[in-house]
């Protein structure tokens, strides 16, 4: 009998993440009850923030218990349906987990249209990390054209559509990424002005060269020494959003903010957020998503993983920096 392959979280991390924090497992495949449906899922979606969820401390969403299939969205197909609004074909994107199969109601589920984008899309560009991109950067700090927008790991799923919105916005977009390929790949294919390797051990001298007006905008993915180098840089009344701080995600010592003087001199305002607190903006933010990617006014590329039971090491391997893009999880 085929079952349903999962990934458990069976201990807590102590600094870095590790393949052995995970455990491959297998159980039966669950039935549909009356208004549910079961989906095979097909793509799975690594993201930062899953290492916030397998930490047993209070956040804005609930932390994955031990034992428990680890958290992820996923885009599948329905296979077998109770729920009227969801039937056997249709393709959905939901937190589905990092497992083959999963049974929902409905509750937090799109459905995916096959034929406007690649399914795995649902999990990027056309999903919650072009969403964050969107709502971070146009709906938060709202640059306007002329302005120097700035945005760190500028390579990744959520940075490398923030600069491309930014020059949709007439903006000069800067990107700071690790390495020379990613530097090229964000100024050469995703068509950023500039991009600072934060890796080659002149952050702040390289940024101000790239920035020479200064940064009125700047979307913070990694935190850190990384924030502490743009923060002197920022202009008068500008705008940090505050989206993830990966730097720190494994970190065993606090980070301390040496730069925090600039917030006060620059009247800088400073705001993180979570995609889902908004969900109001999402219709009208992948309507826009989907048309600029339908032009190819917006680019985009996944690091594709084959197999669940490579997701530890791919997710492992994001945290690193290591992917391009989105990093995926192929499941079938």
């Amino acid at each position: 009998m085929p079952a349903n392959r999962q990934i458990l979280l069976v201990s807590r991390p102590e600094g870095w993440v590790t393949e052995a924090n995970f455990k491959l497992s297998a159980a039966a495949i669950p039935k549909p009850g009356d208004g549910q449906f079961l989906v095979r899922n097909h793509w799975l979606s690594l993201d930062p923030y899953m290492r916030g969820r397998m930490d047993a401390k209070k956040s804005y969403a609930r932390y994955v218990e031990l034992g428990e299939v680890m958290t992820g969205g996923t885009v599948g197909e329905v296979v077998e349906s109770r729920h009227p609004r969801f039937a056997r074909g249709d393709l959905v994107t939901g937190a589905f987990g990092w497992q083959e199969y999963a049974v929902s109601d409905g509750a937090g589920v799109r459905k995916v249209e096959r034929s406007k984008a690649p399914p795995s899309y649902a999990l990027g560009v056309l999903g919650m990390p072009g969403v964050t991109a969107w709502m971070g950067l146009l709906d938060i700090a709202q640059p306007q054209p002329g302005e120097t927008v700035a945005v760190s790991a500028a390579s990744g799923a959520v940075g490398s559509v923030v600069g491309q919105l930014a020059k949709l916005k007439g903006c000069r977009a800067v990107g700071i990424a690790g390495g020379k390929a990613k530097c090229d790949y964000v100024v050469g294919e995703l068509g950023f002005d500039a991009c600072v390797d934060y890796k080659a051990g002149r952050l702040r001298d390289d940024l101000q060269t790239a920035a020479p007006k200064g940064i009125d905008v700047h979307f913070e993915n990694v935190g850190g020494e990384v924030l502490d180098a743009v923060l002197p840089l920022m202009n008068p009344a500008s705008r940090i959003t505050i989206c993830g701080l990966v730097s720190q995600y494994n970190a065993t010592e606090p980070y301390g903010v040496r730069n925090l003087r600039s917030v006060l001199v620059n009247r800088i305002r400073m705001q993180g957020f979570i995609v889902s607190d908004r969900m109001e903006l999402w219709p009208r933010a992948l309507e826009e998503l989907g048309r600029w990617v339908g032009e190819g006014r917006i680019k985009y590329r996944e690091t594709v993983a084959q197999g669940l039971e490579n997701a530890p090491r791919a997710f492992i391997g994001m945290l690193r920096g290591e992917n391009l893009g989105k990093q995926l999880v192929k499941l079938v």
